[in-house]
């Protein structure tokens, strides 16, 4: 049995082929269909070959370099390619999974051999995610035609489009989701704090509790959570009552802003001093009329809007957290203004 080096051989061919059996194990037969496509119809087969010792992130396919035209190629005929283990997406791609470590001119060989095939197959975007542990891989994908798409502490995810047509692969995220919180107590203070980093250090400004929130993470749980780390009091998520949104914030990142109402569970402040240079209840009053709020339209804005929740809660109402089921069985929040909602909520 010959090794495919080139893919040119597979050009006139129309084929398409799936493995019955992965991963293969060393020195067993693996069986395989190859279909042949020709004018005459089309000719399905089981060959069964020796799988040779490959790497586990690649699985062999069998395909014949007959003419179309021969109907009963024999085993001689058939040839052998090696390449990159995926998955089908469901938009017409394939992701793979560079689980095991492989040498640069493994991977070179391997990549290569099996864009023609997904070119062939009529594949369109193919991803890449590539542990920390294959940093020594990015090079040769890079030069192979993919790009950088996003990248997380253990892993970088690349993308090639192959088509030759307009690329319609989804871009990275394009925002982060940050909350600050509005907390007043019974005696109408506010909680509030100065920060010792960031651009608000040693400006003697008293805040709303901020923060972004974790992957994974609900607003109104951020909300509660930051508060908690920032200042030490327990709070419970009442309602959103603002939404800010500006762009180029975070490394070209939008961000969008909850301003969220939250009702105190406890009072006894225990600040952060990671982050937290002081915290403490302070009267609304004060907090509105600090030099630097006067100033800033945004956080007047802001001011404006928790004064109008705390002295007209009738008329300006937020949106409210409600529980409910996605099609996929998970639980979500749908935000919105539930007051007069004739839904049995």
């Amino acid at each position: 049995m010959r090794r495919l080096v080139s893919s040119k051989a597979l050009l006139p061919l129309a084929i398409s082929c799936r493995s019955s059996v992965w991963p293969p194990r060393r020195g067993r037969p693996v069986p395989f269909l190859c279909r042949l496509g020709s004018s005459h119809g089309t000719d399905s087969r089981d060959v069964t070959a020796p799988a040779p010792a490959l790497p586990l992130l690649a699985r062999d396919v069998y395909m014949s370099s007959a003419s179309v035209a021969k109907q009963e190629p024999d085993a001689s005929e058939i040839q052998q390619i090696q390449v990159l283990d995926a998955i089908e997406d469901s938009h017409g791609g394939v992701i793979v999974e560079m689980n095991e470590t492989m040498d640069s001119d493994s991977f070179s060989t391997l990549l290569q051999d099996s864009l023609s095939v997904w070119r062939r197959l009529g594949k369109r975007g193919v991803w890449i995610k590539l542990p920390i542990e294959n940093a020594n891989l990015i090079v040769t994908a890079v030069e192979a035609g993919f790009r950088y798409h996003h990248a997380e502490p253990n892993y970088l995810m690349l993308v090639c489009w192959l088509p030759r047509t307009t690329d319609t692969l989804p871009a990275n995220a394009s925002h982060r989701v940050s909350i600050g919180a509005f907390v007043m107590n019974d005696k109408r203070e506010l909680l509030v704090v100065q920060e010792n980093s960031g651009k608000f250090k040693g400006k003697g400004l008293w805040k709303l509790p901020t923060g972004v929130a974790n992957e994974g993470e609900d607003i109104h749980l951020a909300a509660i959570r930051e508060v908690k780390e920032e200042t030490g009091i327990d709070t419970e998520f009442v309602e959103i009552l603002a939404i800010r949104q500006i762009h180029d914030s975070f490394f070209t990142k939008s961000d969008l802003f909850f301003v969220c109402l939250l009702q105190p569970r406890s009072s006894y402040i225990q600040k952060q001093h990671l982050e937290i240079e002081a915290a403490q209840w302070m009267p609304m009053e004060e907090y509105s009329t600090q030099p630097f709020m006067q100033k800033n339209e945004q956080f007047k804005f802001v001011a404006s809007i928790c004064r109008a929740r705390m002295d007209t809660a009738s008329e300006y109402r937020g949106f409210a957290g409600i529980p409910t089921i996605t099609g996929s069985g998970r639980l979500t929040h749908l935000y919105c203004n539930k007051d007069k909602l004739k839904l049995p909520l």
